[in-house]
């Protein structure tokens, strides 16, 4: 079980740190989007620091859930955007694919909380 934890935990992380990279760099290929979705990124535009702060925190997240020793930290980090990608996917986007893979990370990123959460027990006291 370790082993599958480790695989998917690095598998996770590398997603995180691409798509932070990519909010940077733009290397990746993007569909169409459709007129809701382009007022949603005029709406971006407008908050200049928004997609940087996103980027920024999907990579500290994705290289903290990676390592065992900072996984319960990199699951917190990441709560946040996740909530946000699987809110947008499951409102906006609505693909199947979409949902099934914000699914999936998402039941990911729970199921880290969860077996971390003696690690958390001392910050709800």
């Amino acid at each position: 079980m370790k082993i599958i934890k480790l695989i998917i935990s690095l598998l996770f992380g590398l997603m995180f740190i691409n798509a932070g990279l990519n909010k940077f760099l733009n290397y990746m290929p993007m569909e169409k989007p459709t007129p809701e979705q382009m007022e949603l990124f005029a709406a971006f535009d407008k908050i200049f620091w928004l997609i940087p702060l996103v980027g920024t925190v999907e990579i500290i997240g994705g290289l903290l859930f990676i390592f065992p020793k900072t996984r319960a930290l990199g699951a917190i980090v990441i709560l946040p955007v996740m909530v946000g990608i699987v809110i947008h996917v499951f409102t906006m986007d609505q693909s199947p694919m979409g949902m099934s893979i914000a699914g999936v990370l998402f039941l990911i990123n729970i199921w880290m909380i969860i077996d971390n959460k003696e690690k958390y027990r001392a910050l709800l006291k």
